[in-house]
């Protein structure tokens, strides 16, 4: 398991990470977190946009599945345009 600490609300809901656990984490700020809640349990979960070689690779990943089913443009056009009600 890894550090434990204490911390409390403010009247503003905030909750501070205390120090070592973002450090130990790598947490800067403007980072962004998913939160959950379950009873008396809270769970923040750190979300990060994908790098660019990531967003890169997932193009060119859907590209390739779009050649595979013989996907043309057309297609996607008609596609969304059915999705947002104008087809």
């Amino acid at each position: 398991m890894g550090t434990v600490a204490t911390t409390k609300l403010s009247s503003k809901g905030q909750v501070v990470i205390p120090e070592e656990v973002r450090k130990r984490l790598g947490l800067k700020t403007g980072d962004l977190f998913i939160v959950i809640g379950d009873d008396d349990v809270i769970i923040l979960k750190s979300i990060a946009p994908p790098s660019m070689k990531d967003f890169d690779n997932l193009i060119q990943n859907a590209r390739q599945q779009a050649r595979v089913a013989r996907m043309k443009r057309s297609d996607i056009t008609k596609v969304i345009a059915k999705v947002r009600g104008r087809g």
